[in-house]
């Protein structure tokens, strides 16, 4: 009885591919799209030792967040970085408290948003690279949010671009999203490639007459939409 022969394999332009019996294997995937995991994150840690000023509360339509401080009062310097590094969460309640505290204070204090950028700009870094759909939809519509929060945010964000705009180029084009159904996604607001473009615009409106230049050394494709 003859034994089967099992056949070696070996990476392509290498001396072990040019033997004989050997089947020779394409490269990896790059892995461009692939979700990073996500390190235990300090804001979910405060949450769990009672440490940030906001409770949940049950209500007939659902859970909401329940703030216990007036947003005057608020350090933005303190709270507002916190809850943006929570925007890498994906586990109830803690992505709850992130993304509806961040919208909260955005909509009750615009104005003490702009000193406080630059603490911002890496969290909204580390969000968009997590490469994960729902995370990058809340961070996209965070950007939004801010840009339409006070006026000179959109041109305070424009030094950051370089920073924040790599991801862009990898899912603006990308048509995949989280229920499956293009159209439906957009209407929802969870489709990675439109909210890139529609973010993309609004960086170029509010953004000053710096923006698209910025945005095109960052993304030769992107077109303006003055």
């Amino acid at each position: 009885m003859s034994k089967k022969r099992t056949e070696a394999t070996a990476e392509a332009f290498t001396l072990k591919a040019m033997a004989k019996n050997v089947v020779v294997v394409g490269p990896p995937k790059a892995g461009a799209f692939q979700e990073k995991a996500v390190k235990p994150t300090v804001f979910r840690g405060r949450c769990d030792s009672g440490d940030i000023p906001v409770a949940l509360t049950h209500v007939t339509k659902g859970n909401s967040i329940r703030w216990k401080v007036d947003f005057e009062m608020l350090d933005y310097h303190f709270y507002l970085p916190l809850f943006f590094e929570g925007l890498t969460e994906t586990t109830f309640p803690y992505d709850k408290f992130a993304c509806e505290g961040i919208h909260a204070m955005l909509d009750h204090c615009g104005h003490k948003i702009i000193p406080v950028i630059p603490q911002l700009i890496p969290h909204i870094r580390n969000a968009l690279n997590t490469r994960n759909d729902r995370v990058m939809c809340n961070t996209l519509q965070v950007l939004q949010h801010m840009v339409m929060s006070a006026d000179r945010v959109g041109e305070a964000l424009v030094p950051y671009f370089r920073q924040i705009l790599r991801i862009f180029n990898l899912f603006r084009d990308k048509k995949e999203n989280l229920r499956g159904d293009f159209d439906y996604s957009v209407l929802k607001g969870e489709n990675v490639a439109h909210l890139m473009n529609e973010t993309l615009q609004m960086f170029e409106r509010h953004g000053g007459k710096d923006a698209f230049r910025h945005i095109k050394s960052m993304i030769p494709t992107y077109e303006s939409c003055m």
